[in-house]
């Protein structure tokens, strides 16, 4: 399955599974706290995920993570 993250879902992918909360990762990219949920309902949909634990198992199993993983603040 191939799939097409943007660079915006790619990052904002990265730091969810880098335990980062919503508000520290719009401070991160300099966004709003709805624009990260709104990347994050992407993600889900894109990678047919249920939930966030379901969007970090799709990540795994898709190898969309960059290694090594960022760490939360």
């Amino acid at each position: 399955m191939k799939l097409s993250l943007s660079t915006r879902e790619s990052e904002v992918l990265s730091l969810i599974v880098g335990e980062y909360t919503t508000n520290e990762i719009a401070d991160e990219l300099c966004v709003n706290c709805e624009t990260v949920r709104t990347h994050r309902k992407n993600l889900l949909v894109k990678l047919g995920a249920r939930n966030v634990a379901g969007l970090v198992r799709r990540a795994f199993e898709y190898n969309l993570l960059p290694y090594p993983l960022p760490k939360a603040q």
